[in-house]
């Protein structure tokens, strides 16, 4: 049997993305960079933790997926096949807060009496918020 460890979401600038989904993931942080991240960092030439082409996004209690935003040559081109699903206790409050981050709002939509609005991160990955 497997467990989910992490969420791997390609990207053009790592660290830019992973600190807008830490600011609207509650319980979520960018990973503190040690001695040990930088030294992987300076061994790829890179002075700047700003630019590291891998950004791990963790939940502060140990629990819940790991979000790993890794760099790629490409941009988005189609919808994705997966995205990740947010649950507020306030969904409008929460919408209007993510597009404070950088979000975009796509759609409202609504089903069988369920009401959840799609939206994109500020690379264009969708995601929804729903009532929780």
């Amino acid at each position: 049997m497997s467990q989910l460890s992490d969420v791997v979401i390609d990207c053009s600038k790592p660290a830019a993305l992973a600190r807008f989904w830490a600011a609207a993931l509650d319980g979520y942080e960018v990973a503190p960079y040690d001695e040990g991240e930088l030294e992987r960092l300076r061994k790829m030439g890179i002075e700047d933790p700003e630019d590291d082409p891998f950004v791990l996004v963790m939940n502060t209690s140990g629990t819940g997926p790991r979000l790993f935003f890794q760099q790629v040559p490409e941009g988005k081109v189609v919808k994705n096949r997966l995205h990740l699903a947010l649950a507020a206790a306030n969904r409008m409050a929460e919408v209007q807060r993510l597009i404070s981050l950088g979000a975009r709002t796509v759609e409202e939509k609504s089903e069988g009496g369920n009401t959840w609005t799609n939206m994109e991160d500020p690379e264009g990955n969708e995601f929804c918020v729903s009532q929780a």
